[in-house]
């Protein structure tokens, strides 16, 4: 009996300690979680001011007639939704134009904004002198402020007196050409200083996307009589997937909310021919006060946005799949 009980009270009391460590274990793991949302409370304030508190206004702002002149707003429900989808009303068809303005852009530009950044990125992984250097001369551009921007190529492609239809003249090519008032060379400006102006970002995350494909794959492909192209397609282009789908994404996203470089350079013209969705509900919303249409276009935009986002994640994953 007494070596029975001189086995069994070290066992009660080893149990006794791990119960009283319990409440110390469990008072860390709470003082960590609340260091945690100290720490997350300024970015939580942030985005709930000035992200999800605007998002869920903006939801109701689309189902009332809101109006800033009017003391009390009414329920319409989906009307504003409806009246866009309606054909022959007028705040449609100008909304889906300049959809379709949106649109033209996007196709024209997310191409030359991956693959010319995708070269550039493989040009600058060599190594080549000043490669530093070079990759600051890319990204030197977007840390510029869109109206600097603005201002500087108006001055490039002013009709009149722009220093690049002088230098064109100067070479013997034709000198009056209409870079920001007529089509197609609208479209050409836009695109341009867009590119020129964006490309070094997508251009720094291709160059991180090369340095984490694995060196060995180009020596494996070498030693099987690949060349350059052979290795692009078979090691560079599957290497880059992940990046590819998240550049491609992103860009769309930017694109479909340009809004700068046309209303500076162009102020949307000829015509409507570059007002963009975004100039077109900033129009209405904050000059002709037509807050609710406003924002009801807005919420389909974002809808439409989404939609090309998820569609893109998931062919980009297909083609993973289908690679393994």
């Amino acid at each position: 009996m007494t070596e029975t009980a001189t086995l069994v009270a070290p066992q009660r009391s080893s149990a006794g300690g791990r119960h009283s460590r319990r409440p110390a274990g469990s008072a860390s793991s709470r003082r960590k979680t609340l260091t945690a949302y100290l720490f997350l409370a300024p970015f939580l304030v942030l985005f709930l001011t000035f992200v999800a508190g605007p998002g869920i206004f903006g939801i109701w702002m689309s189902l009332t007639n809101w109006s800033p002149f009017r003391d009390v707003q009414e329920f319409v429900g989906f009307q504003n939704y409806i009246d866009l989808f309606t054909p022959g009303n007028v705040l449609s068809s100008d909304f889906w134009k300049s959809m379709s303005v949106t649109g033209i852009f996007i196709v024209i530009s997310v191409p030359f904004l991956v693959v010319i950044p995708l070269l550039v990125a493989i040009l600058l992984n060599q190594r080549i002198r000043a490669a530093t250097t070079f990759r600051t001369i890319f990204f030197a551009p977007y840390v510029l402020g869109v109206a600097v921007i603005g201002v500087i190529w108006g001055y490039i492609f002013d009709t009149q007196s722009g220093i690049l239809n002088h230098l064109l003249g100067v070479v013997g090519l034709p000198s009056d050409i209409p870079w920001t008032v007529d089509v197609p060379w609208v479209w050409v400006s836009i695109v341009g200083v867009t590119v020129w102006w964006t490309m070094g970002l997508n251009t720094i995350i291709f160059l991180a996307g090369l340095k984490g494909i694995n060196g060995d794959l180009y020596e494996a492909a070498a030693l099987d009589g690949a060349g350059a192209m052979r290795k692009f397609s078979s090691v560079t282009l599957p290497g880059l997937r992940p990046v590819m789908t998240f550049i491609t994404t992103t860009t769309i996203l930017a694109s479909a909310n340009m809004f700068g470089q046309s209303y500076l350079l162009t102020k949307g013209g000829p015509g409507t021919e570059t007002r963009t969705v975004i100039m077109y509900i900033a129009d209405q919303g904050l000059s002709q006060n037509n807050m609710a249409p406003a924002a009801a276009m807005s919420y389909i935009l974002f809808l439409a946005l989404a939609i090309v986002s998820v569609i893109n994640f998931r062919l980009q994953r297909e083609r993973v799949e289908k690679a393994s």
